[in-house]
């Protein structure tokens, strides 16, 4: 399994008109098959007089890869959608395409065309992130170190969550687990080896591409 994937950020929509037919692409990130079927259907709800909902989805997890046309042509509509994920390499991804006939057709190609664009277009509106492994550690350190202390996490690409001034000061901070090891080994150098940090929970949490 990678250490990292490409989700989208959060909700992305989009529209597209192509010879008066008028496209209307939705993305979520999901995290389940429930999830991305439950998105699907308050779309229907959404638009209820409307023939037309393309969709699909993939799952990382689960390793399902699912497309469906939607009333359209066979392969014109949900293949076209999948594959825009598929190159961009994005999982946990949810998208419906609902389409207002416009009364010219668009042949199977253009319907590709349409379809694939508009897809891109809403994963643009969504944004993407990277999923990948982050440590939440607890370091403790005396009132005296406590600002070299915030300097040397800062540097290592930790955030401090949460700072507690009790006896001393102990830091929750959140860091890529990839940079755990180096920011110990800056902690040991500073403290000759007297503040140890330990390490909470690690879990995949998103970030910047």
């Amino acid at each position: 399994m990678n250490n990292s994937y490409l989700v989208p950020s959060g909700y992305g929509k989009a529209e597209l008109t192509e010879k008066h037919s008028r496209f209307i692409g939705q993305v979520w990130r999901v995290e389940t098959e429930h999830e991305a079927r439950i998105h699907i259907e308050e779309v229907a709800k959404q638009y209820p007089d409307i023939k037309y909902h393309s969709t699909c989805y993939i799952l990382r997890d689960e390793n399902i890869l699912r497309y469906n046309d939607g009333g359209e042509p066979q392969g014109a509509a949900g293949q076209p959608m999948l594959n825009v994920f598929v190159k961009e390499k994005i999982t946990n991804v949810v998208c419906v395409v609902t389409r207002y006939y416009g009364g010219i057709p668009l042949g199977g190609g253009g319907l590709r065309r349409a379809y694939g664009s508009i897809a891109k277009l809403a994963l643009d509106a969504a944004g993407i992130s990277r999923m990948s492994m982050w440590a939440t550690l607890t370091v403790p350190c005396s009132y005296s170190h406590y600002e070299q202390m915030r300097l040397l996490i800062e540097k290592s690409g930790g955030i401090i969550e949460n700072t507690d001034f009790g006896a001393e000061v102990s830091l929750t901070v959140l860091i890529a687990s990839k940079n755990v090891e180096s920011l110990q080994k800056a902690i040991t150098d500073f403290s000759a080896g007297t503040i140890e940090i330990t390490v909470a929970v690690e879990q995949f949490r998103p970030g910047p591409p």
